[in-house]
């Protein structure tokens, strides 16, 4: 029985596909234990993958884009949130993102994705950073979440099914970034090219399990539904809503795949608000090896035809 430990961001709904294949068993079918670790920065998770106390980890995509550009062998292998999830949710008192000015919006981290999205947003409505609004580093969705009701943020992205909650409380949602950028790699599956390369194995092993698990995601809504619910201890109600969401509209992938067009969006739109003066790919397939990923389906159709 071989033993990964596994890195990421908080408790939250982005971590259904491994809670899926620990709970159902398919990480013990392969013969594995993964240790599945929560950190509340999203900062800690990339460096925890970095430095080597965690072979695998769900984490913020641009994180590897930076990496690579500073000359790390950080590496996308798999998809996660392929789409954004998020609704704007804001203070009770405020009704549209013109209402921001002077205010605060909650970010995970500055270097995330995320906060180059919400400054894309804010100037298509005439907000510049950072002469408009305060952009402020304060973690994951539980504590954007957190912040907002005591008021020491203004407003946040709140995934689903956090921004249903957020909804039914009387905190307005104001913008949908989905609707405005329909592709964004927000987060994904990583890992150290070099101890991938060394152990390629055990890692073949895990993406079988993470394949069956985004399967199993699609395929099984109640026993989705039950693991969401003991690990993230939401309401039922809310947790079928983000269900339907993430399986209508693909956020997370069906084959586990990163998107080629997702991973773009997030370099596009990062680019325009932060140089990337030493970019070295030639485009968003330049971080991502799918090889891996690639001989995990070769592997299970095999056992398909041979069953």
């Amino acid at each position: 029985m071989a033993t990964l430990k596994f890195a990421a961001v908080s408790r939250n709904y982005f971590n259904l596909p491994v809670w899926i294949a620990q709970h159902a068993g398919l990480f013990a079918d392969e013969d594995l234990t993964v240790e599945i670790e929560l950190h509340e920065s999203v900062d800690e998770v990339t460096e925890r993958l970095r430095d080597g106390r965690v072979q695998l980890a769900y984490g913020i995509t641009e994180h590897v884009v930076l990496d690579r550009e500073a000359g790390g062998r950080l590496a996308i292998i798999g998809g996660n949130v392929n789409k954004l999830p998020f609704s704007l949710i804001a203070g009770k008192g405020i009704r549209s993102i013109e209402d921001m000015r002077g205010k605060v919006v909650g970010v995970s981290s500055l270097e995330a994705g995320s906060s180059s999205l919400v400054m894309k947003l804010f100037e298509a409505r005439g907000l510049a950073y950072p002469g408009d609004y305060e952009i402020r580093a304060v973690g994951p969705i539980l504590a954007r979440w957190d912040l907002l009701q005591s008021g020491e943020i203004d407003a946040g992205l709140q995934g689903a099914p956090l921004d249903y909650i957020a909804m039914d409380a009387g905190f307005p949602s104001i913008c949908n970034p989905r609707l405005e950028v329909p592709d964004f790699q927000f987060t994904s599956l990583h890992v150290d090219e070099t101890w991938a390369a060394a152990n390629e194995a055990v890692l073949g092993r895990f993406m079988r399990a993470f394949v069956r698990a985004h399967a199993l995601f699609y395929a099984d809504r109640e026993g989705a539904g039950r693991i969401a619910r003991a690990e993230t201890g939401v309401e039922p109600r809310h947790l079928d809503r983000a269900w339907q969401e993430y399986t209508h509209e693909e956020i997370f992938p069906r084959d586990g795949n990163a998107s080629t067009a997702a991973v773009q969006a997030l370099i596009d739109i990062s680019a325009l608000i932060r140089a990337v003066p030493n970019r070295k790919e030639a485009g968003a397939d330049g971080y991502i090896d799918r090889r891996y990923l690639q001989a995990a389906h070769r592997d299970l159709a095999a056992a398909r035809q041979a069953s």
